[in-house]
């Protein structure tokens, strides 16, 4: 395992700025690898994209769409019989209640259910873990650094404008940081900074 010293620019000329400057302190070409993070949710784990098989927030909101489809759609067609029976009118007016109760109860049954997590934990703590720190978008400069070299890199990279400053242990093999994980939350050296 290699120690690696992170830091996101907005562009690759930034970057490359960046570089230069590394290379001037001593650093070589095969200790930096430059590659662009797309924003969170866009990594295309998936064949049909995404990050992640579900939403941690989106637990449970098919139950709700079944209940609420449920309830309400046999309220709908309760309410639609009644005015049926009144008015003589044909059965259709009952379907059609209880298909308009149904697609209603199914979406407020799915959105009370899934909310209702979200809101009991908004003063808990262990938010962090169900949803950890992410990469912000933009350009990546990782660093291999040598033994005694960390602080040097860091300086050079704040000062060149990098922005989230993170170190990790990682494979460096062929100029690059092999076994980069967007998903991982980042290590912070500094204070991150707010995404821009």
């Amino acid at each position: 395992m290699s120690l690696i010293v992170a830091a996101r620019f907005q562009t690759f000329d930034q970057a490359t700025v960046a570089a230069q400057k590394l290379f001037a302190e001593g650093f070589t070409e095969d200790d930096v690898h430059t590659f662009y993070i797309n924003s969170a949710g866009e990594h295309g784990r998936f064949p049909l994209g995404g990050d992640r098989v579900a939403d941690p927030d989106a637990k449970g909101g098919h139950v709700g769409a079944v209940a609420g489809a449920s309830a309400l759609g046999l309220v709908f067609a309760l309410l639609g019989g009644l005015i049926a029976a009144r008015m003589a009118a044909p059965i259709l007016i009952v379907i059609a209640a209880a298909g308009v109760g149904a697609y209603l109860g199914a979406l407020a049954g799915a959105l009370w259910i899934v909310g209702r997590d979200k809101r009991k934990r908004q003063g808990a703590t262990g938010v962090e873990e169900i949803h950890p720190a992410v990469r912000a978008a933009g350009v990546m400069l990782a660093l291999h650094v040598p033994v005694g070299k960390e602080a040097l890199a860091r300086q050079v990279l704040r000062e060149s404008g990098g922005r989230d400053i993170e170190r990790a242990q990682g494979r460096w093999l062929n100029g690059k940081w092999e076994d980069f994980d967007p998903l991982t939350p980042p290590r912070h050296v500094e204070a991150p900074t707010s995404v821009d």
